[in-house]
């Protein structure tokens, strides 16, 4: 099974996560939250990559993908759990439309 830890937490393909991150857009910055579906984690020890996909308006996927020690991480909850996962990584969710795209 693959799992990483971020920020103490446990993370598992499959999970429903919310990822918060700052954003900085000229002198502010604030907090910005992205949910959605952990379909890869790449890479070892302090290269270790995550990559989060989620659904966005008019039904477009949207990933993004970020070193698991990046200072831009404020805190990872994990929203739902994975039920069963037999992949490491979850690259056809890409092909899937609707709620089949979402469910795990």
């Amino acid at each position: 099974m693959v799992t990483a830890t971020v920020k103490g937490i446990d993370l598992h393909i499959g999970d429903t996560l919310r990822v918060k991150t700052t954003v900085i857009e000229g002198t502010k910055s604030r907090v910005q939250s992205f949910e959605g579906i952990l379909i890869a984690l790449r890479g070892r020890a302090d290269n270790k990559m995550m990559t989060v996909r989620r659904i966005g308006v008019r039904a477009i996927g949207v990933e993004r993908i970020w070193p698991i020690n990046s200072p831009v991480i404020v805190g990872v909850e994990v929203v739902k759990n994975a039920k069963k996962v037999r992949r490491s990584k979850l690259y056809f969710l890409r092909n899937q439309t609707g709620r089949a795209a979402t469910q795990i």
